[in-house]
């Protein structure tokens, strides 16, 4: 009898080696995404973006081909068409690219047109499995040479990315084209490694040995890449392009030490910004004006001001109303806000920021 229990407890224990990996890259890499629908209705259950300011707009289907032969889909919405400025926005693992729509006016305000994308494997773009950055970086070397093509060599590129979007466009830095003059991170991993045996052990109780090493050995053999392929601190140590880092102070999904960590590791320029009570990939959705504010700030420091915003927008309100610029208004997503409303903002964040002489810092205003 009891060497049947030990044999029932050893396939058991078999079994559970076994599956463990196997569930843990599943979720890691083909987990179930959201729909665009499902995307408009979280938005609108935080109440920062509705599906009437998305369909108000003019919108361009854009299709283009990874390095891998996969096709991959976009959209480009152009309110200022004499503007060369671009800013690409990148969605979080599960999402789409309505998601990213919450930050339409926030860039719109500072003259960005913008081109909103779905990562490989999500939304209306093809792809098998998600790599953290490791392919994804690619992807967006193609969606930069698109606007290129479209806007000029002379345009001015900012990319805009959320948890696995951060992380992306943390790793695409390696490989930047140099129209692309600054970076927001939103809760962005540092490494992958830490990522994953930070779920592992912490969010699922899960042993890290042997489960590190078999999810290790299962992504190289399913996906193509390793954990230790995708590392976006080693990347930015030694990086000169501006990148803003934002994490919520409460996301425990991935951790907030690890925006901390890249702040610390990157030279200037920099700029670190935590939402207090946020968590995973809500920052924004927690505190509206002082984000706004942050990014504002950041990019007006890096790339200029843009004195020309279209009339027929503001008068027609698609990307909402824009606040005028005066130090009482502290509703107003501007520096003159931020001095305002500088109290109130150290309450709620800690804004860390850190600058360097270079040629980013004396960027051309267009």
């Amino acid at each position: 009898m009891l060497a049947w229990i030990a044999a029932g407890i050893f396939i058991f224990m078999l079994l559970s080696i076994w599956l463990l990996p196997h569930y843990a890259v599943n979720r890691m890499t083909q987990m179930k995404c959201s729909t665009y629908e499902g995307c408009f209705d979280m938005l609108e259950e935080y109440k920062v973006y509705s599906r009437k300011q998305y369909e108000a707009l003019y919108k361009e289907d854009i299709t283009i081909m990874s390095h891998d032969g996969l096709k991959l889909c976009g959209v480009y919405i152009e309110q200022h068409p004499q503007s060369k400025r671009i800013v690409i926005l990148i969605h979080g693992y599960t999402a789409a690219l309505p998601w990213s729509a919450q930050f339409l006016p926030l860039f719109s305000r500072l003259g960005f047109n913008a081109l909103l994308i779905d990562q490989r494997r999500h939304g209306n773009s093809e792809g098998k499995y998600t790599t953290f950055g490791y392919k994804e970086k690619y992807d967006v070397q193609a969606w930069v040479d698109w606007v290129v093509n479209r806007k000029g060599e002379d345009c001015i590129i900012g990319l805009h990315g959320q948890s696995l979007g951060g992380g992306t466009v943390l790793e695409y830095i390696a490989i930047h084209r140099p129209q692309v003059r600054f970076v927001v991170a939103d809760c962005p991993y540092s490494d992958l490694t830490k990522l994953i045996r930070h779920q592992v052990t912490k969010l699922n109780h899960m042993p890290a040995w042997p489960t590190m090493t078999l999810v290790n050995r299962l992504l190289k053999r399913k996906a193509g890449f390793k954990m230790e392929d995708v590392s976006p601190i080693h990347i930015i140590a030694h990086s000169k392009l501006p990148i803003m880092f934002i994490h919520g102070k409460s996301d425990i999904f991935v951790p907030t030490y690890m925006s901390e960590e890249m702040f610390n590791t990157k030279p200037g320029p920099k700029q670190l910004l935590l939402i207090d009570k946020a968590t995973h990939g809500v920052a924004y959705c927690y505190d509206q004006e002082l984000y706004e504010a942050e990014v504002t700030r950041f990019v007006q420091q890096h790339v200029g001001t843009y004195a020309v915003l279209s009339e027929s927008l503001a008068n027609r309100g698609e990307y909402g109303e824009l606040d005028s610029y005066s130090a009482d208004n502290c509703h107003t997503p501007t520096p003159v806000r931020h001095a305002a409303c500088s109290e109130m903002a150290a309450q709620a964040a800690t804004v860390s920021h850190e600058d360097s002489d270079n040629d980013y810092d004396n960027a051309p205003q267009q």
